[in-house]
Protein backbone atom coordinates (compact mmCIF):
# COMPACT_ATOMS: atom_id res chain seq x y z
CA UNK A 1 0.00 0.00 0.00
CA UNK A 2 1.78 3.37 -0.96
CA UNK A 3 0.61 6.74 0.82
CA UNK A 4 0.23 9.78 -1.17
CA UNK A 5 1.09 12.90 0.32
CA UNK A 6 0.91 16.64 0.18
CA UNK A 7 4.89 16.30 -0.65
CA UNK A 8 4.27 14.11 -3.65
CA UNK A 9 3.36 15.69 -7.17
CA UNK A 10 1.03 13.87 -9.32
CA UNK A 11 0.69 13.88 -12.94
CA UNK A 12 -2.84 15.97 -13.38
CA UNK A 13 -5.75 15.10 -11.20
CA UNK A 14 -6.19 12.32 -8.97
CA UNK A 15 -7.79 10.04 -10.61
CA UNK A 16 -8.89 7.24 -7.58
CA UNK A 17 -12.46 6.46 -6.88
CA UNK A 18 -13.61 5.86 -3.64
CA UNK A 19 -16.88 4.83 -2.83
CA UNK A 20 -18.75 3.62 0.08
CA UNK A 21 -21.49 2.01 -0.01
CA UNK A 22 -24.01 0.36 2.67
CA UNK A 23 -27.27 -1.01 3.47
CA UNK A 24 -29.26 0.70 6.77
CA UNK A 25 -31.81 -1.41 8.23
CA UNK A 26 -34.99 -0.69 10.35
CA UNK A 27 -36.64 -3.23 11.88
CA UNK A 28 -40.39 -3.17 13.74
CA UNK A 29 -43.10 -5.40 14.58
CA UNK A 30 -46.71 -4.68 14.21
CA UNK A 31 -48.97 -6.43 15.94
CA UNK A 32 -51.95 -6.12 13.74
CA UNK A 33 -52.56 -5.44 9.86
CA UNK A 34 -53.94 -1.72 10.31
CA UNK A 35 -50.73 -1.12 12.40
CA UNK A 36 -48.60 -2.43 9.99
CA UNK A 37 -50.01 -0.30 7.25
CA UNK A 38 -49.66 2.74 9.68
CA UNK A 39 -46.14 1.87 10.12
CA UNK A 40 -45.34 1.66 6.32
CA UNK A 41 -46.78 4.85 5.74
CA UNK A 42 -44.97 6.55 9.29
CA UNK A 43 -41.71 5.47 7.10
CA UNK A 44 -42.99 6.77 3.69
CA UNK A 45 -43.65 10.46 5.06
CA UNK A 46 -40.49 10.39 7.36
CA UNK A 47 -37.83 9.64 5.23
CA UNK A 48 -39.45 11.04 2.39
CA UNK A 49 -37.87 12.82 -0.83
CA UNK A 50 -37.62 16.52 0.87
CA UNK A 51 -36.04 14.66 4.50
CA UNK A 52 -33.54 12.62 2.21
CA UNK A 53 -32.50 15.06 0.05
CA UNK A 54 -31.46 17.52 3.26
CA UNK A 55 -29.55 14.47 4.78
CA UNK A 56 -27.64 14.20 1.57
CA UNK A 57 -27.23 18.03 1.59
CA UNK A 58 -25.53 18.18 5.00
CA UNK A 59 -23.65 14.62 3.50
CA UNK A 60 -22.37 17.02 1.06
CA UNK A 61 -21.41 19.96 3.38
CA UNK A 62 -19.29 17.54 5.33
CA UNK A 63 -17.09 16.71 2.85
CA UNK A 64 -17.20 20.25 1.51
CA UNK A 65 -18.91 19.69 -2.01
CA UNK A 66 -20.71 21.93 -4.67
CA UNK A 67 -23.63 20.43 -5.77
CA UNK A 68 -24.07 20.62 -9.21
CA UNK A 69 -27.81 19.11 -9.83
CA UNK A 70 -30.63 17.34 -7.55
CA UNK A 71 -32.70 14.43 -8.54
CA UNK A 72 -35.42 13.07 -6.56
CA UNK A 73 -38.40 11.18 -6.49
CA UNK A 74 -41.30 9.64 -4.41
CA UNK A 75 -42.68 6.39 -5.32
CA UNK A 76 -45.91 5.01 -5.19
CA UNK A 77 -46.89 2.78 -3.18
CA UNK A 78 -43.85 3.37 -0.79
CA UNK A 79 -39.97 4.53 -1.07
CA UNK A 80 -37.96 7.29 -2.40
CA UNK A 81 -34.44 8.62 -4.40
CA UNK A 82 -32.19 11.16 -4.05
CA UNK A 83 -29.30 11.45 -6.49
CA UNK A 84 -27.21 14.35 -6.26
CA UNK A 85 -23.98 15.34 -8.76
CA UNK A 86 -21.41 17.03 -6.99
CA UNK A 87 -17.60 19.03 -7.49
CA UNK A 88 -15.31 19.37 -5.07
CA UNK A 89 -14.92 23.24 -3.55
CA UNK A 90 -12.06 25.35 -5.36
CA UNK A 91 -9.48 25.24 -2.52
CA UNK A 92 -8.72 22.48 0.10
CA UNK A 93 -7.47 23.70 3.32
CA UNK A 94 -4.40 21.98 4.56
CA UNK A 95 -5.92 20.34 7.99
CA UNK A 96 -8.97 19.18 5.80
CA UNK A 97 -7.16 17.26 3.75
CA UNK A 98 -5.10 15.81 6.50
CA UNK A 99 -8.38 15.40 8.29
CA UNK A 100 -9.90 13.76 5.22
CA UNK A 101 -7.14 11.27 4.76
CA UNK A 102 -6.75 9.93 8.53
CA UNK A 103 -7.96 6.86 9.42
CA UNK A 104 -10.10 8.42 12.07
CA UNK A 105 -13.68 8.73 12.63
CA UNK A 106 -15.50 11.74 10.94
CA UNK A 107 -17.79 13.92 12.27
CA UNK A 108 -20.97 13.48 13.71
CA UNK A 109 -23.81 15.40 12.90
CA UNK A 110 -23.02 18.52 15.15
CA UNK A 111 -19.66 19.35 14.13
CA UNK A 112 -19.66 19.27 9.56
CA UNK A 113 -16.59 19.91 7.45
CA UNK A 114 -14.59 18.60 4.49
CA UNK A 115 -14.42 18.51 0.58
CA UNK A 116 -15.14 16.25 -1.91
CA UNK A 117 -13.62 15.99 -5.80
CA UNK A 118 -16.33 15.54 -8.50
CA UNK A 119 -18.44 12.98 -8.13
CA UNK A 120 -22.51 11.96 -6.83
CA UNK A 121 -24.26 10.96 -3.79
CA UNK A 122 -27.08 8.88 -3.38
CA UNK A 123 -30.24 7.25 -1.36
CA UNK A 124 -33.04 4.88 -2.24
CA UNK A 125 -34.98 3.57 0.42
CA UNK A 126 -37.11 0.41 0.81
CA UNK A 127 -39.63 -0.21 3.22
CA UNK A 128 -41.11 -4.11 2.95
CA UNK A 129 -43.27 -6.25 5.64
CA UNK A 130 -43.50 -9.78 6.22
CA UNK A 131 -46.72 -11.45 4.90
CA UNK A 132 -48.32 -12.69 8.15
CA UNK A 133 -45.43 -12.66 10.93
CA UNK A 134 -46.06 -9.10 12.06
CA UNK A 135 -42.25 -8.18 10.93
CA UNK A 136 -41.71 -4.70 8.96
CA UNK A 137 -38.06 -3.72 7.55
CA UNK A 138 -36.81 -0.52 6.36
CA UNK A 139 -34.02 -0.05 4.29
CA UNK A 140 -31.86 2.60 2.89
CA UNK A 141 -29.13 1.83 0.43
CA UNK A 142 -26.63 4.83 0.51
CA UNK A 143 -23.22 5.45 -1.48
CA UNK A 144 -21.18 8.01 -1.39
CA UNK A 145 -18.90 8.04 -4.21
CA UNK A 146 -15.62 10.55 -4.76
CA UNK A 147 -12.48 11.30 -6.62
CA UNK A 148 -9.41 12.90 -5.48
CA UNK A 149 -7.86 12.94 -2.08
CA UNK A 150 -10.60 13.01 0.33
CA UNK A 151 -12.28 9.78 1.39
CA UNK A 152 -15.90 9.49 1.50
CA UNK A 153 -15.70 7.33 4.91
CA UNK A 154 -16.08 11.10 6.42
CA UNK A 155 -19.55 10.87 6.10
CA UNK A 156 -20.08 7.39 8.07
CA UNK A 157 -20.61 8.48 11.47
CA UNK A 158 -23.22 11.15 10.29
CA UNK A 159 -25.65 8.49 7.92
CA UNK A 160 -25.75 5.97 10.84
CA UNK A 161 -26.98 8.80 13.25
CA UNK A 162 -29.83 10.37 11.07
CA UNK A 163 -30.93 6.82 10.17
CA UNK A 164 -31.13 5.06 13.65
CA UNK A 165 -29.90 1.87 12.26
CA UNK A 166 -30.65 -1.52 13.91
CA UNK A 167 -27.89 -3.20 11.54
CA UNK A 168 -25.86 -1.58 8.73
CA UNK A 169 -23.51 -3.94 5.74
CA UNK A 170 -21.22 -1.00 4.80
CA UNK A 171 -18.72 -1.74 2.13
CA UNK A 172 -15.62 0.33 0.98
CA UNK A 173 -13.77 0.25 -2.29
CA UNK A 174 -10.41 2.53 -3.92
CA UNK A 175 -10.58 1.96 -7.62
CA UNK A 176 -8.20 2.91 -10.52
CA UNK A 177 -5.20 4.30 -10.05
CA UNK A 178 -3.39 7.52 -9.93
CA UNK A 179 0.30 8.48 -11.55
CA UNK A 180 2.84 10.90 -10.08
CA UNK A 181 5.22 12.75 -12.26
CA UNK A 182 7.61 10.32 -12.69
CA UNK A 183 4.92 7.94 -13.75
CA UNK A 184 4.65 5.19 -10.95
CA UNK A 185 1.19 4.76 -10.17
CA UNK A 186 -0.65 4.71 -6.66
CA UNK A 187 -3.69 2.04 -6.22
CA UNK A 188 -4.99 4.06 -2.87
CA UNK A 189 -3.56 7.12 -1.57
CA UNK A 190 -4.54 6.90 2.70
CA UNK A 191 -3.92 4.06 5.26
CA UNK A 192 -6.80 2.01 5.56
CA UNK A 193 -7.09 -1.58 7.26
CA UNK A 194 -10.92 -1.52 8.74
CA UNK A 195 -14.05 0.93 8.13
CA UNK A 196 -13.96 0.04 11.86
CA UNK A 197 -11.40 2.74 12.29
CA UNK A 198 -13.40 5.47 11.13
CA UNK A 199 -16.62 5.31 13.51
CA UNK A 200 -16.96 7.61 16.85
CA UNK A 201 -16.75 5.37 20.14
CA UNK A 202 -20.69 5.59 20.95
CA UNK A 203 -20.64 3.55 17.15
CA UNK A 204 -18.04 1.44 17.95
CA UNK A 205 -19.91 0.81 22.00
CA UNK A 206 -23.46 0.04 20.56
CA UNK A 207 -22.66 -2.56 17.74
CA UNK A 208 -20.88 -5.96 17.29
CA UNK A 209 -19.19 -5.98 14.00
CA UNK A 210 -17.41 -8.31 12.23
CA UNK A 211 -14.73 -7.41 8.77
CA UNK A 212 -14.35 -9.45 5.89
CA UNK A 213 -11.73 -7.46 3.98
CA UNK A 214 -9.53 -7.98 1.14
CA UNK A 215 -6.45 -6.20 1.25
CA UNK A 216 -4.56 -6.83 -2.19
CA UNK A 217 -7.99 -5.46 -3.79
CA UNK A 218 -8.96 -2.41 -1.43
CA UNK A 219 -11.96 -3.82 -0.18
CA UNK A 220 -13.38 -3.50 2.99
CA UNK A 221 -16.21 -4.90 4.01
CA UNK A 222 -18.30 -4.41 7.74
CA UNK A 223 -21.22 -6.02 9.26
CA UNK A 224 -22.75 -4.14 12.13
CA UNK A 225 -26.08 -5.32 14.22
CA UNK A 226 -27.12 -3.49 17.53
CA UNK A 227 -25.48 -5.39 20.37
CA UNK A 228 -28.75 -5.04 22.75
CA UNK A 229 -32.52 -3.58 22.08
CA UNK A 230 -35.33 -2.63 24.01
CA UNK A 231 -38.36 -3.89 22.88
CA UNK A 232 -40.70 -0.80 23.02
CA UNK A 233 -38.26 0.98 20.31
CA UNK A 234 -39.01 -2.06 18.23
CA UNK A 235 -43.13 -2.06 18.62
CA UNK A 236 -45.36 0.36 16.56
CA UNK A 237 -48.79 1.36 17.92
CA UNK A 238 -48.35 -0.43 21.36
CA UNK A 239 -46.01 -0.67 24.31
CA UNK A 240 -44.33 -3.63 26.05
CA UNK A 241 -46.53 -3.08 29.02
CA UNK A 242 -49.34 -3.85 26.70
CA UNK A 243 -48.09 -7.14 26.25
CA UNK A 244 -48.30 -10.64 28.58
CA UNK A 245 -44.70 -11.94 29.32
CA UNK A 246 -44.75 -14.49 27.02
CA UNK A 247 -46.15 -12.22 24.09
CA UNK A 248 -43.36 -10.22 24.69
CA UNK A 249 -40.54 -12.71 24.67
CA UNK A 250 -42.64 -14.43 20.78
CA UNK A 251 -41.77 -10.87 19.97
CA UNK A 252 -38.50 -10.10 21.24
CA UNK A 253 -36.96 -13.35 19.66
CA UNK A 254 -39.18 -12.61 16.14
CA UNK A 255 -37.42 -9.38 15.94
CA UNK A 256 -33.83 -10.81 16.81
CA UNK A 257 -34.26 -13.91 14.27
CA UNK A 258 -35.22 -11.33 11.62
CA UNK A 259 -32.20 -9.16 12.85
CA UNK A 260 -30.24 -12.32 12.80
CA UNK A 261 -31.17 -13.27 9.45
CA UNK A 262 -30.29 -9.95 7.60
CA UNK A 263 -26.91 -9.55 9.52
CA UNK A 264 -25.72 -12.89 8.19
CA UNK A 265 -27.44 -12.79 4.98
CA UNK A 266 -29.12 -15.92 4.99
CA UNK A 267 -32.60 -17.63 6.29
CA UNK A 268 -32.33 -19.34 9.64
CA UNK A 269 -34.39 -21.98 10.24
Amino acid sequence: MTELNQKLRLHGFNNLTKTLSFNIYDICYTRSEKQRLEYLEYIDEEYDSKRLRKILEEVASIIGANILNIAFQDYDPQGASVTMLISEEPLLAQDVVKGGLAEEPGPLPDAIVGHLDKSHITVHTYPESHPHDGISTFRADIDVSTCGLISPLRALNFLIHNFDSDIVITDYRVRGFTRDVDGKKHFIDHEINSIQNFMSEDTNNRYQMIDVNVYQENIFHTKMILKEFELDNYLFGILESDLSENEAEEIRAKLWHEMQEIYTGKNII
